[in-house]
Formats: C-alpha cells, structure tokens, sequence
C-alpha cells in the first residue's frame, strides 16, 4: 500500500470523532511523473514537478507516524463546526428550485452579487454597482487566480510579502509572473514577550526598492494570515500611494474581513485614486464558516473586473448555483440576526482560550489582531539533542522539527510558517509555530492539555 493510502486508512479507522483529527490533507499533494518512469515526453510541466514535500503532505506524515492518536488538528484553517442554520436552510432550499440547480451567469446569480454590493456599498461610502463591479468565482483563490491570469503575462513582476498564503506563488507563476518578495519583519522582542501582531511591520524603504518598471501588481493580505496583522490605515495609505505613483494594481485579500478586533481599514475605500487601482477578494467560505463551498467574489472598477470575469469564465466558467443563492441569503439576514457582532465575540474568545496555555507556560505569542490564527513562538523549547527526526525533517528549519515534535510527543499539528517564507527569510520566523483556533471549545480545550506536556521541553 502506497504511503498516502496507507495514511489515509489509518487517519480514516480511528475511533474517535474526526473533528479532533487530523484528516487527510490533499491540498498541495504532489506527485512526480518522471519518478513512475514516464519518458521525457511525458514529463509533467515544471510548475507542478520537481517541487519539495510541501507543508501539508509533510504533516500528514508526521500524524500517520505518531504515538499520540488521534491527533488534535490546530493547523489547517477549517472550521470544526457548521454554518449558521439560516445559511443551511437556504442552501437546503435552494436545491428544491430549479434555476439554482443550473447554470447561471459567468459573473455570478444576481441576487448575490446584488447582497454583496449591498452588504460591502456602505465600508466603500458609495453604492457598488452589482452588475459592473462585482464578479463572484469559485472561491476567494480562484478568484485570486483568476485576477492574475487576467492581467500577468511573462516577464510581469508581482510584489508579494512574506509570509504569504503559499497558493499567491503559483497563481502567480502559472500566467507567467515573476514573484518578488518583501519581508514583514517580526518584532524584536518576538522570542521573550507577547507582542501584538501589529509589531510586525513593513519596511517602505525596501518595498519601494522592490518596485520596478516591470511591477504590475502587489498582493496586501489584511486581515493577515498566518501573523493575525490588521494594516493600519497609516500603513495602507503608504502602500497605496506607492501604486498610484508607480500604477500598480492592488490585490487585496480580504478573506478574514468580518473577523477584526481592532479598527480595520480596506484599502479600496481609502481614495478614488487607490479604488480605482484595487480589487478587493472576499470569501463566503470565512464569513460563514463554509470553506468546502467554495463561493468567493472580488469587488473592483469596471476596467478592472470586467477582464478578471473573462478569465473566471475560462477557468470554471460558473460557481455552484446553490450555494450562491445561500451565501445572498446569508448576507441579507447577517446583519439583522447579529451575526457578524457574534462570529468576532466567538473567535476572539476562542483566541483568549487557546492564549491562555501559552500565558500559562511562558511561551509568548503575537496577540492577533484580526483572523483566526496565532503565532506562538517557541524558541524557549528545547529539542533533545538525540531525537530521531526523519532525514527529510533535519534538513528543513527548525519550525519543521517543532511541527513535527509536537504532533509526536504531545499529538497536536501545527504549521511551521517558513513554509510561506524564501529560503533567504525563513529565519524570521524559524521559531514560530501557526495554530488554528476556528474549532470548537472541547478540541481547543484537549489542545490545551495536551499542550501542557510541553513543560519539560521548556528552558529559560
């Protein structure tokens, strides 16, 4: 049986609820053609080949080879629980109608695009037109792809910060875009005392030496993922200004927008000028905490959207017509059952819980200020000089081995973040481990316990 098969059997036979476990983690798996002894001329192209194991498919194997079963998944960023029974409902409706259950528009069902321009018209301060400005795709990432493909050709350089979402590198890669990165630098205090993740900042100077003739886009993330950083509407009007003086288009990803605790800006609405060079992504699978349905949007100018809907249309022509009739339900009815005010009090409690066992064991960590990850950072572990880490894990930085210890000594995945670094950067954040917190109270609550095994590991 093939390592993977043998993964998922046994990820898949174990007795306690799955919620708790960690499930087999097919994003990103990848597989080399030439290794099954195919000829030259069947050779996979090199955008998906000749890649290193990639974070998920390396976490996999460190849950299928742990004594610690099941094992407590605080790394992917799933929800473990279901969307607000108004979203289920309309969904369930919506299969009974017959025009949901077929095609619709390239740019997406009216209705949604019509409760999206509605829900976002008044953060903007003007109306948004649903039918000019608004594009709904399959999912925020395709949205993303599609954004790219629509306006990257070879040669074309995309401003990227690290770290990043790792899907940004190959979305931007596949139109032929050349990714040119600029580091967020952690604080300086990271190692000994919790920090807000505000303290990681962006150095103007270097991303204004990052710009060239051949810049065509910058890809901001806020809220950000995995740091929990909310750009200061300070820090947006210098980025924004930076692409009005050299025309660069903005590619906000905003997936986490109705999760903030601090005050929190969109670049879009921040001027005409920067609108008129931003398109802003949002995600249904975050706001309702339905990520397997896969609806996202972007909003943006006309000159902008009208060419990211012609790509959509080439990608995945349409989105599920069900699930977006559910999402329009569900923007029209968020507001007046208090939605949006109780998904913030409910994952910054979340955040207060899992926090609590890092205040407990003396571990600091970046208070996050928007989003549903934290950043722990674990430099004061002590990994034992003689652990039998696997070849392919002593190779890698050390938030590799910290993943990988974790899932075997106390079972619980995390995700070592220099996964969304270069090589060149990845010491910034080599002692930090991301945990995911969107899970219910009685998981975050045996992370909890099996976390406090870490207390013979720790040294001042």
């Amino acid at each position: 049986m093939s390592s993977f098969l043998l993964l998922r059997s046994r990820l898949l036979t174990t007795a306690t609820p799955a919620k708790a476990i960690v499930p087999p983690l097919t994003r990103g798996f990848r597989h080399s053609a030439i290794s099954m002894g195919l000829s030259s001329k069947l050779k996979p192209a090199a955008r998906v080949s000749g890649q290193r194991q990639d974070v998920w498919s390396f976490i996999n194997e460190a849950a299928a080879a742990s004594p610690k079963q099941p094992i407590v998944n605080m790394g992917q960023g799933f929800f473990g629980y279901n969307p607000p029974a108004f979203l289920l409902d309309a969904a369930k409706e919506a299969l009974d109608r017959v025009d949901c259950n077929q095609y619709c528009h390239t740019k997406g069902r009216p209705r949604l695009k019509k409760a999206i321009a509605d829900a976002y018209s008044p953060f903007w301060g003007r109306e948004i037109n649903p039918e000019t400005e608004v594009t709904v795709t399959t999912g925020a990432n395709e949205g993303m792809l599609s954004a790219f493909m629509a306006f990257i050709e070879d040669g074309d350089e995309v401003i990227v910060f690290e770290p990043f979402f790792d899907q940004y590198i190959s979305n931007i890669e596949m139109p032929g875009g050349k990714v040119v990165y600029v580091p967020m630098h952690p604080p300086a205090t990271g190692a000994t005392k919790t920090s807000s993740a505000a303290d990681w900042t962006i150095d103007f100077d270097e991303l204004e030496k990052a710009i060239t003739p051949k810049t065509k886009m910058i890809v901001l993330n806020t809220p950000h993922n995995p740091v929990g950083k909310v750009y200061s509407r300070e820090e947006l009007q210098k980025i924004g200004d930076l692409c009005v003086k050299h025309e660069i288009i903005i590619l906000s990803d905003e997936v986490y927008d109705r999760l903030f605790y601090v005050p929190f800006t969109r670049i879009g609405s921040l001027s005409p000028e920067i609108a008129n060079l931003t398109l802003t992504v949002g995600s249904a699978g975050k706001n309702f905490y339905a990520t397997g349905w896969r609806v996202g949007w972007l909003i943006g100018p006309e000159h902008l959207i009208k060419y990211v809907s012609a790509a959509h249309t080439r990608i995945c022509f349409v989105t599920p017509s069900p699930l977006q009739e559910a999402c329009a339900v569900g923007f029209e009815k968020a507001e007046a059952a208090g939605f949006w005010d109780e998904t913030i009090k409910e994952m910054k409690g979340k955040i207060d819980r899992l926090n609590a066992v890092w205040d407990e064991l003396g571990m600091p960590y970046s208070e996050p200020e928007g989003g549903y990850f934290v950043l722990v950072n674990m430099a004061k572990v002590k990994l034992p000089e003689d652990y039998p880490f696997p070849p392919h894990v002593i190779n890698r930085p050390r938030d590799f081995k910290l993943a990988w210890f974790l899932i075997q000594e106390v079972g619980v995945a995390a995700i070592p973040p220099t996964e969304f670094y270069t090589a060149e950067n990845a010491h910034l954040a080599e002692n930090y481990i991301r945990f995911a917190v969107c899970k219910e109270d009685s998981v975050l609550e045996e992370a909890k316990n099996r976390l406090r095994g870490l207390k013979k590991y720790i040294q001042e």
